[in-house]
């Protein structure tokens, strides 16, 4: 393994920060802004667009649309307050 995916607890890290200061022109306040109804459809669109580029795109855009993805997946549950180790709790009490 690479630890590639080590990159997704910094983008929690600032995702949280933006929610917490709000800042101006932050996208990730203005997505919280419009709360967690319109993060959870904007999160299917972004799995919609996954599973396209999945079925007919390049790998390059498959990439791309796994990073939109998983931006709007840690920005849905940093709005609901599941954190990293709650996620690793469940990844390790599934891999027993």
């Amino acid at each position: 393994m690479d630890g590639g995916f080590c990159v997704l607890n910094e983008l929690y890290r600032i995702v949280e920060e933006r929610l917490r200061d709000m800042p101006e022109g932050s996208y990730t306040a203005s997505l919280a802004r419009e709360g967690v109804p319109a993060v959870s459809r904007k999160l299917g669109e972004e799995a919609v667009e996954t599973i396209v580029e999945a079925l007919s795109g390049s790998r390059e855009r498959l990439a791309e649309e796994a990073v939109d993805l998983l931006y709007h997946l840690a920005v849905l549950l940093a709005m609901r307050g599941v954190t990293p180790s709650d996620i690793e709790e469940v990844v390790r009490s599934r891999m027993r």
